[in-house]
């Protein structure tokens, strides 16, 4: 399955699906975009991004490459076809991207399960934005001003997280997750099995 996370820049996504990824491994993975922009200190290559240049970024979109990929805060970042259909092949996978990313997916995936992170306040989302130390004031502005926007997009998902408490919100994620499993569509090779078990019962 899947499960497109998206929000906000600074809302908290990535720290959400790190947590869930790491309490659900083998079955949970992380879907690697590509971005343009700078490393922050504690990303790694390969691991939290693909960082290319826009060189690179403009060649694999005319090459048809990406399954999303959109200009934000003056950054290039993209979801590549291979990256998604080769992790789907071992179970379900999780994909970071803004909202324009999200729009774009859902019109090649709709049967993936769309997934909102709203910070609770704009004091907070600003206090998480500074924190990262990367953002200039300006760039804090621009990001308050699109995440307003990007807010009142809220309807267009499927589930709703609310991450005012770390906590909370890992729960509900992984809740989101694991009922994902359940779905009917998810269950029919194991429910053929117990149809055939219960048939056999029945002739016997």
């Amino acid at each position: 399955m899947l499960y497109v996370v998206s929000g906000p820049s600074g809302c908290g996504k990535s720290t959400l699906i790190r947590r869930l990824v790491n309490e659900m491994k083998p079955g949970v993975r992380f879907s690697v975009s590509h971005t343009t922009r700078a490393k922050r200190s504690m990303e790694l290559q390969g691991k939290d991004y693909y960082f290319v240049s826009e060189e690179e970024f403009q060649s694999l979109v005319r090459e048809g490459a990406f399954l999303e990929w959109a200009l934000v805060h003056g950054r290039l970042y993209g979801t590549t076809r291979q990256e998604v259909e080769s992790k789907l092949e071992g179970g379900d996978l999780l994909l970071d991207i803004d909202v324009q990313g999200a729009r774009q997916v859902r019109a090649r995936y709709p049967r993936a399960v769309f997934v909102f992170v709203a910070p609770s306040h704009p004091k907070e989302l600003k206090r998480r934005l500074e924190l990262r130390g990367s953002n200039s004031p300006e760039s804090i502005r621009e990001r308050l001003a699109a995440a307003r926007k990007e807010v009142e997009s809220f309807e267009e998902f499927d589930y709703i997280v609310i991450n005012d408490f770390l906590e909370r919100a890992v729960q509900e994620l992984r809740s989101i997750i694991v009922s994902g499993k359940c779905r009917r569509e998810n269950r029919l090779e194991e429910m053929s099995s117990i149809l055939s078990s219960y048939r056999l019962e029945a002739d016997s």
